[in-house]
């Protein structure tokens, strides 16, 4: 059994230890907001916050995650409050949607890490959009990093 912490909430996963975060998400509790897009870490759809960082869950296994505390999409801010989240509507940067929560996952990290990103430290965000909406996804993390990016909710505690 692996315990952790997910959005906020005790998880105990009684599957095997080899089981990709990804898959304990999305089936066993129910977070389908963590996309599946390669199983091979290059897309970054499956991004989410693990312990401070973003992370592929398609490439970390329960085992890696004992004590760990993760956020989901689910997870980063209550209904779509969190600054990236707004940037992203604000500046209109969805297309058919599909790598938006891996995209505002590793972005809300990057910002928590560095509140004013360099356009290196942008660049170098391992996420694909295959609609090719980049220049609104930067825009929208110029927008973000404007208005101050919180620690995700479920994050906060006291």
């Amino acid at each position: 059994m692996t315990r952790m912490t997910v959005n906020g909430e005790g998880v105990n996963y009684k599957l095997d230890p080899e089981t990709p975060l990804l898959w304990a998400l999305r089936d066993a509790s129910n977070l389908t907001g963590t996309k599946y897009g390669c199983d091979s870490r290059d897309c970054g759809a499956c991004t989410v916050i693990i312990d401070g960082r973003a992370a592929m869950s398609c490439g970390v296994t329960l085992g890696q995650l004992e004590g760990a505390t993760i956020t989901t999409i689910e997870g980063l801010s209550a209904k779509g409050s969190h600054p990236v989240q707004q940037a992203w509507l604000a500046e209109q940067v969805t297309m058919c949607g599909y790598c938006e929560p891996g995209f505002i996952m590793a972005i809300a990290a990057m910002l928590e890490a560095s509140p004013s990103p360099s356009d290196e430290q942008i660049a170098a965000l391992p996420n694909i959009c295959r609609c090719g909406a980049y220049p609104r996804i930067r825009k929208a993390i110029a927008r973000a990093a404007a208005a101050g990016a919180p620690k995700p909710e479920s994050n906060l505690q006291g």
